[in-house]
C-alpha cells in the first residue's frame, strides 16, 4: 500500500472510533431504549447514508482490539499454543503469565487473556446485529442507494461471520445471536454444537458472496472492506473446516457429509482462483512490507494504523495501532530501538524449512529467513536477551525491520501505533486451502499445480512436487499420491504460513494436536518441558469459556474444564 492509501485508512478508521463512542464496550442497552430528552434515539440517529456506513465501519473495529485487561492478539493462541513458538518475553512465568498457562496446558477459567478475546468478539457480533438491523430501516435517498444497503449489508454479515468463526476455533460451538440484545430475557442463551455453528457461519458467507462487491470495484479510501473474493475465501476456509471436525466424530446438522464438505472447499476456492482478483506478490520477503499492504496478495487484511489520539488511557477498543509490532520486536536491536521479546519461534518451527544438504544451516527455502530472526542474526544486539528456557530465535514478519545492522528499523512513537496490517487471509492460504482439499477429494493434478506456485514465488531452489528434498538433515521423498500429498500439504502451509497464528488451528482440525505436541515437547530442552502439563485429548484443543461470561450468560462450559 502506499502512503497515501494508508492515510485514507484514517478516515475509514474515524468512523469505526465514532461508532465505538456510540456502542461503548462498559455501558448495556440503556442508550439504545431510553427516551432521554436532547439525545437522538437509535432510530433517529441511524437515518441516513453516512450513519448506515458508520454503524458499519464500527463492527469492524473489534477486529482490530488487542489490549483490554491484558493483551490480546489471536496469535499467542495459533503459534505459541503451537509447536511453532513459545511465549518469550522477560520471564518465564510472570511476563504474561496467562500466555504461559495457555502454552502449557495449565490454564483455567479466570484467563485474562481468553476474556479479553472473547468479550471482544461478542462486542464485534453485538455491532454487527446493530448495523444489520438499522439498515433495514434507513430511508432509500440518493446518497442511500439499493446497491449501497447491498454492500454494506454484506459487509456486516461477512465480519458476523468472522467474528463467530474467531470463537469457534478457541471455544467451541457458541449461542447463535442475531437480534440485538436490547432487553434482560435476551441475555441467556443455548450454546449451539460446533457444526450448528459452523452452518450458521456458512449461511452469513453465502449470503454476503451475494451481497458484496469485488476488491477492484472499491475506490482506494474503502480498501480493507469484506469483499466477494474474502467471503469465498473465508467459505473455502470454513468447509474445510467443517470437514476436519466431522471426521473426528462431529454430528452434522444438515446432513452434510465430510466429501460434501471438501467438495465446497474446493469449489469457493476454485471460484476465487478463478477470479483474477487476487495473485502471488513476486517476492516472498515484499509481503509484509507497508507497501504492499491490501496488495495483490490481500484477499483481507485487519486494517492498523499510526494515531496519537488511541494510546493507552483511553481503555479497550480506542487503540488503532497494532501491539504486535512491539510485543513481537527481539528485547535489543541493532537500530537502537527494542521490543517485548513475545512469540519466539521454536527450533522445532526453524528446523522444519528445507535445507540444501543434509544439515540446518545450508537452508534453500527463503521464507525461513524472512519468517525467523536467530540470535546471532546481525539485527540482534544482545543475544543473552533473547533468553528463554534456552536460547531462542526471534519473530520477524511483523517487527518491521530490514535486513543487516546497516539496514533500518521502522520508528514507533508509540508501543500502541503499530502501523502494519494483520494480513488474515493471503492467497497463497487460499492456494493451500484450495490444493487440501483436492488432496482429500484425491483430485491430485490442481493440487499439485496450487502447491508448486506457492513453492515456486518462494524459491527457485525448491524443487517441483513431487520432490526429493532435505528436511531435518534427512532424505524426504514425496510422491504423486494421496498420503505424501497430505504430508507435502501439511509442510507447507507450516513453512508458508509460520508465524502467522495457523498452525494451532490447522494441527486441531487435523486431529492430530495430541501427538504433534507430544513429539515436539518430546524434542524441547529438558528445561521446557519441566513446565509443560500433560496434554488431554478432548480437552486441550478448546479453551475454557471465560467464568464470568458463564456467570452472565448461563451457558454450559466446555468439557474437562
Amino acid at each position: 500500500m502506499t502512503f497515501e492509501n494508508k492515510t485514507t485508512m484514517k478516515k475509514f478508521l474515524s468512523y469505526a472510533m465514532i461508532g465505538a463512542l456510540a456502542l461503548s464496550t462498559t455501558s448495556c442497552h440503556d442508550w439504545l431504549t431510553e427516551e432521554t430528552p436532547g439525545v437522538s434515539t437509535r432510530d433517529a440517529y441511524f437515518a441516513t447514508a453516512e450513519t448506515g456506513i458508520e454503524v458499519v465501519n464500527a463492527a469492524y473495529a473489534p477486529l482490530m482490539w488487542e489490549f483490554g485487561p491484558t493483551y490480546y492478539p489471536e496469535w499467542f493462541i495459533g503459534d505459541v499454543v503451537s509447536d511453532d513458538a513459545l511465549k518469550g518475553g522477560q520471564s518465564v512465568t510472570s511476563d504474561m503469565g496467562d500466555v504461559y498457562d495457555m502454552e502449557n496446558f495449565k490454564t483455567n477459567t479466570d484467563n485474562k487473556l481468553l476474556l479479553g478475546f472473547y468479550r471482544a468478539q461478542w462486542q464485534g457480533i453485538a455491532r454487527c446485529n446493530l448495523a444489520l438491523d438499522e439498515l433495514e430501516k434507513i430511508p432509500m435517498s440518493a446518497d442511500y442507494t439499493p446497491a449501497l444497503k447491498k454492500r454494506l449489508t454484506g459487509e456486516a454479515r461477512f465480519v458476523r461471520a468472522y467474528y463467530y468463526f474467531r470463537l469457534l476455533r478457541i471455544f467451541g460451538g457458541m449461542p447463535l445471536v442475531t437480534d440485538v440484545i436490547d432487553s434482560n430475557s435476551k441475555w441467556k442463551q443455548t450454546r449451539a454444537t460446533r457444526d450448528a455453528t459452523f452452518r450458521f457461519i456458512l449461511d452469513d458467507l453465502e449470503a454476503a458472496d451475494t451481497l458484496l462487491i469485488k476488491k477492484s470495484e472499491y475506490a482506494v479510501e474503502d480498501a480493507g472492506r469484506a469483499t466477494i473474493g474474502a467471503a469465498d475465501a473465508m467459505l473455502c476456509k470454513v468447509w474445510l473446516y467443517r470437514a476436519g471436525f466431522l471426521a473426528q466424530g462431529d454430528e452434522s446438522v444438515d446432513g452434510a457429509t465430510v466429501e460434501q464438505c471438501y467438495q465446497q472447499a474446493r469449489t469457493w476456492g476454485k471460484k476465487v482462483i478463478e477470479s483474477g482478483e487476487y495473485g502471488l506478490t513476486p517476492t516472498y520477503a515484499a509481503i509484509f512490507t507497508l507497501a504492499e499492504e491490501n496488495g495483490i496478495e490481500s484477499v483481507f487484511d485487519i486494517q492498523y494504523t499510526e494515531d496519537p489520539m488511541s494510546d493507552y488511557g483511553e481503555g479497550e477498543g480506542f487503540t488503532r495501532g497494532t501491539f504486535t509490532t512491539i510485543l513481537q520486536r527481539p528485547r535489543t536491536t541493532a537500530f537502537g530501538e527494542s521490543g517485548w521479546g513475545f512469540d519466539k519461534p521454536s527450533q522445532d518451527l526453524y528446523d522444519e524449512f528445507e535445507t540444501n544438504m543434509a544439515t540446518t544451516t545450508a537452508t534453500r527455502d527463503v521464507r525461513r529467513a524472512n519468517s525467523i530472526l536467530t540470535p546471532t542474526d546481525a539485527q540482534i544486539q544482545n543475544e543473552e536477551q533473547e533468553i528463554y528456557l534456552g536460547t531462542r530465535h526471534c519473530a520477524r514478519k511483523y517487527n518491521m525491520m530490514s535486513d543487516g545492522p546497516t539496514g533500518a528499523m521502522y520508528h514507533l512513537t508509540h508501543a500502541t501505533r503499530g502501523p502494519a496490517n494483520s494480513r488474515q487471509i493471503r492467497y497463497a492460504d487460499v492456494l493451500l486451502m484450495y490444493a487440501e482439499a483436492c488432496i482429500e477429494l484425491n483430485d491430485l493434478d490442481p493440487a499439485v499445480e496450487a502447491i508448486n506456485q506457492v513453492r515456486n514465488r518462494a524459491s527457485n531452489r525448491l524443487p517441483k512436487f513431487p520432490y526429493t528434498t532435505y528436511i531435518r538433515g534427512q532424505v524426504v521423498k514425496l510422491e504423486k499420491n494421496q498420503a505424501d500429498m497430505r504430508t507435502a500439504l501439511r509442510h507447507e502451509r507450516r513453512c508458508e504460513l509460520a508465524m502467522e497464528g495457523h498452525r494451532w488451528f490447522d494441527l486441531c482440525r487435523w486431529g492430530i494436536a495430541a501427538e504433534t505436541m507430544e513429539a515436539y515437547f518430546a524434542g524441547e530442552t529438558e528445561e521446557c518441558r519441566s513446565h509443560v502439563s500433560p496434554f488431554i485429548k478432548g480437552k486441550h484443543e478448546l479453551f475454557p469459556i471465560p467464568s464470568e461470561e458463564i456467570t452472565l450468560s448461563g451457558i454450559t462450559q466446555n468439557n474437562g474444564w
